[in-house]
């Protein structure tokens, strides 16, 4: 039996008026979201942590700005995956409270982002720091002063 639709409704999208005042309310909202992650995940305050304990390291480290940039960079990544693993899986757990396989592997994908930005992070942190680079040895000096 093949059913025909009716008529389909006029959809009126009206344009979003942004003002200095929905600004201020998104920075708000972005702030809330950082503190709830902060209170409620442990996660995110482990990974914070080791962002903000590397973070003077990727600064004071004898390599140019761009490496020092990309460092300062694959840190923040693994802070935002974090925040979006963690956002999955509340929804998860708010839509599916009960174990299902597919909820799990919905988690379980999202961490998989989260070590693969930890990897990200390694990778880059070693590619810069290379022995080969001449950074250990600019380190080495550094440290002897």
């Amino acid at each position: 039996m093949l059913v025909t639709p009716g008529p389909v409704p006029e959809v009126r999208e009206e344009l979003k008026r942004r003002s200095f005042r929905n600004f201020i309310a998104s920075v708000r909202y972005s702030i809330e979201g950082f503190l709830a992650a902060t209170k409620h995940e442990p996660s995110f305050r482990e990974d914070l942590l080791f962002a903000i304990l590397l973070v003077p390291f990727a600064i004071i480290l004898p390599v140019n700005a761009v490496s020092t940039a990309l460092m300062i960079s694959s840190l923040f990544l693994i802070i935002i995956v974090e925040l979006l693993n963690s956002a999955i899986e509340w929804v998860i757990d708010y839509l599916r409270p009960e174990r299902h396989p597919l909820a799990k592997r919905i988690k379980d994908m999202a961490s998989a982002a989260v070590f693969l930005s930890y990897l990200n992070c390694i990778a880059i942190w070693l590619i810069i720091l290379w022995p080969s680079s001449g950074a250990w040895r600019r380190i080495g000096q550094w440290l002897t002063q």
